[in-house]
């Protein structure tokens, strides 16, 4: 019996959510359906489109899937090491009678699909014997969930409350799957059921686009008594209108008089911490950056901070008075014959 691999059926990552599910399998059944695709091998490609978007797109037996995919891997390298073809049926329920194995069709799918969802499978999730003979600890599932941050936050560090889906083990059943009547309703026989979950997340000081912040213990639960996975934070840094980010340096720039840049002077300079003041030298030009150490970002292997990188707008001054106009023209005149001279 072959195995079906219905993520690389649909073309899908094994932690694809199920709107990208339903979307690959639309442009895929649009694709293959038989009234449009003239070719020999479209209605079987269809069927397996089909049979795999059953599976995938319903959480229950999405779940049943996805574990007992993993006791399929086990048996083919068994199987290879002992260079035996033993069913798998056989290896994975036991050597009871054939005669207790006879399962009746259970759809039109494959017989992988029967196998996995028809009586075999019921018996496998109501009884747990194949959980008690064969299976070993498992670590959960890692997560992974996107988080916005902003600059300031990521200058800083910042504790924020986010809410993230997750796995646990079905209250009903205590992660069993069953309860006093067969198999639960409220997991389908998973075990397990997924909740929104507020946790009161650190972001660390430091962190940039594309960091993962790891947060352990808040993945997918351990299976037959294995660990829980780790849920990482994968960081968006915002942009900020004030400033730029430049590997551990920041970016600003600021506005100064034109009599400040001709005369000296100073100038009041916005930080991601507290406003400083910058001292304006006579004769800054427009366009000059001004260095401030260590008002930049701080590194998150080392801690130490970049710099703040200051570039000078120069604002001309605008409604001249006739006096104001006047002395402007005297200077004027002054460096024409200086420049003459």
């Amino acid at each position: 019996m072959e195995f079906k691999d219905y993520y690389k059926i649909l073309g899908v990552p094994r932690d694809a959510d199920q709107e990208t599910i339903r979307k690959a399998y639309l442009r895929l059944a649009r694709k293959y359906h038989p009234d449009v695709n003239k070719s020999p091998d479209a209605e079987e490609k269809f069927k397996e489109i089909n049979e795999a978007y059953e599976v995938l797109r319903d959480p229950e037996k999405r779940a049943r899937y996805d574990r007992f995919g993993a006791d399929w891997e086990r048996y083919q390298q068994a199987a290879g090491a002992q260079g035996t073809t033993t069913d798998f049926e056989e290896w994975f329920f036991g050597t009871r009678d054939r005669a207790q194995r006879e399962r009746r069709r259970t759809s039109d799918f494959s017989d992988f699909f029967d196998l996995l969802f028809g009586d075999l499978g019921d018996f496998f999730v109501t009884t747990g014997e194949r959980i008690r003979t064969r299976a070993r600890p498992e670590r959960g599932q890692d997560y992974e969930h996107p988080i916005e941050v902003t600059l300031r936050e990521a200058y800083r560090g910042a504790t924020r409350r986010i809410d993230v889906k997750i796995d646990e083990r079905c209250p009903a059943c205590n992660g069993t799957g069953l309860n006093g009547r067969g198999i639960c309703r409220v997991c389908g026989g998973s075990g397990y059921v997924t909740r929104t979950k507020t946790l009161e997340v650190k972001i660390p000081a430091g962190v940039r686009d594309g960091s993962r912040i790891r947060i352990a213990g808040q993945g997918g639960p351990g299976v037959n008594g294995g660990p829980p996975g780790d849920l990482y934070l994968r960081v968006h840094l915002l942009p900020d209108p004030q400033f730029a980010l430049e590997g551990d340096n920041l970016r600003t720039e600021v506005e100064v008089p034109l009599y400040t840049a001709i005369l000296g002077g100073e100038v009041t300079v916005p930080t991601l911490d507290r406003p400083v003041v910058l001292r304006i030298p006579p004769g800054t030009q427009n366009g000059q950056v001004f260095r401030l150490r260590g008002k930049g970002m701080p590194s998150l292997r080392t801690g130490q901070r970049g710099d703040l990188l200051v570039k000078v707008k120069v604002i001309l001054p605008t409604n001249l008075t006739e006096e104001e106009r006047r002395l402007f023209e005297r200077l004027r005149e002054l460096r024409q014959v200086r420049t003459r001279a």
